[in-house]
C-alpha cells in the first residue's frame, strides 16, 4: 500500500510500524513523534549482557547473544541521542571495553566470543584480533563528547589519533573507516588538532576518490575493494550533520546534491534502500529500519522538510 500524496516522514512512519523491531520504533517515535526516551532505552536494555556490553544482534550483522564491540558502540549511539550517554550509566559499558581490548588499549572488530554464532562474512572471527578504527573511532568520540572520563578512554584515544592522521598522511582507507575517523574527531575534546586531522582527511576523501560528488555519475564511480555493486558513499554520508568537520570537505553544491539524491532514494514502501550485501534474510529486514530513521535524521539535520 503506498500513500499517496504523504509526507516522506508519513511513509516512513508507516514502514517503521510494518518492519522494525521494537527499538527502532521508539527511536522514531522519539525523533519524530514527541515519544518518550525512558520508552527508548527500556527496548536498547533488552539487548545487555550481564558484561556490561551488548549482543543479541542489535548490531544486525552479528548474530548470537554474546556482546560485541560493534553492538556496545550502537547502543552508546542510542544512549547519546537519547542524552542518556553520561558516566553511571555507561561506566558497565567502559569496563565491558577494558576487558575486550586488544594489547593496544583499543577494541578489536569482532571478539573472538563470536565464534559458534553467525556473523556476516566479510567480519572474520580470529583468535587474536587486532585493534580497529572502526569499531573504536566511534565509542572514543562519543565518549568524549559525553564528557564521559574513565582510564580505558587514554590509550584508545591514542590509538584513534594515530591511526586518523595516519589516514591524513595518505594512508589508503576506505568510506567505513573514513566515516569512523569523522564520529572519532568530531568528539575528540582537542578541537584545534581535530581541525587539522580532518582537513588532510578531507583532502584524502577527494583524492582517493572515497565520495561520489555527482550522484547522476556513480555508475563510472570506482568502489573499494569488497565492496558491492553500488554500495557508494555520499556527502551525505560523511557530513551527516552541518556541524560535522566533514561538512567542510564538500561545496555546498555537492552538498544539496548529495541530499537531493538522499531524498529521492526513498522507496515505494516508504523506507531507504540497504547498499551493502544482504547476506542473510533477517539482516536485510532490520537494517532497512535504521537506515530509514538515519536518513530522515540526516535530512532533517540540513533543513530539509520531511
Amino acid at each position: 500500500m503506498v500513500l499517496s500524496g504523504a509526507s516522506a516522514a508519513a511513509r516512513a512512519e508507516r514502514f517503521i510500524w510494518l518492519t522494525a523491531r521494537v527499538l527502532e520504533q521508539r527511536r522514531f517515535a522519539y525523533h519524530f513523534l514527541d515519544g518518550a526516551p525512558d520508552a527508548v532505552e527500556a527496548a536498547l536494555n533488552a539487548y545487555a549482557g550481564a558484561d556490561g556490553g551488548f549482543g543479541h544482534a542489535l548490531e544486525p550483522d552479528l548474530r548470537g547473544p554474546v556482546s560485541q564491540p560493534l553492538h556496545t558502540a550502537h547502543a552508546l549511539r542510542v544512549l547519546d541521542e537519547i542524552g542518556r550517554c553520561r558516566d553511571r550509566r555507561v561506566e558497565p559499558v567502559c569496563r565491558y571495553l577494558t576487558a575486550v581490548s586488544t594489547a593496544d588499549g583499543a577494541l578489536p572488530a569482532l571478539h573472538p566470543a563470536q565464534r559458534g554464532y553467525p556473523a556476516a562474512p566479510w567480519i572474520p572471527v580470529v583468535p587474536d584480533p587486532p585493534s580497529d578504527l572502526l569499531a573504536t573511532g566511534p565509542v572514543v568520540g562519543l565518549l568524549h563528547r559525553n564528557d564521559v572520563w574513565h582510564a580505558w578512554l587514554f590509550r584508545a584515544t591514542d590509538f584513534c589519533w594515530a591511526a586518523v592522521e595516519a589516514l591524513g598522511r595518505g594512508v589508503r582507507t576506505h568510506p567505513y573507516e573514513v566515516l569512523a575517523a569523522v564520529a572519532f574527531l568530531d568528539g575528540a575534546p582537542d578541537r584545534s588538532r581535530a581541525q587539522t586531522a580532518a582537513e588532510r582527511l578531507g583532502r584524502a576523501v577527494r583524492e582517493q576518490r572515497l565520495a561520489v560528488l555527482d550522484p547522476e555519475q556513480a555508475a563510472g564511480h570506482p568502489l573499494p575493494e569488497g565492496y558491492a555493486p553500488g554500495e557508494y558513499h555520499y556527502p551525505h554520508d560523511y557530513a551527516r550533520t552541518p556541524e560535522s568537520l566533514a561538512r567542510s570537505w564538500f561545496t555546498d553544491a555537492e552538498l544539496s546534491r548529495s541530499l537531493d539524491f538522499l531524498a529521492a532514494a526513498q522507496q515505494e514502501d516508504g523506507g531507504w534502500p540497504l547498499r551493502w550485501r544482504a547476506w542473510a534474510p533477517g539482516t536485510a529486514l532490520e537494517c532497512r529500519p535504521l537506515i530509514t530513521i538515519e536518513a530522515l535524521l540526516t535530512l532533517r539535520a540540513h533543513g530539509r522538510p520531511l
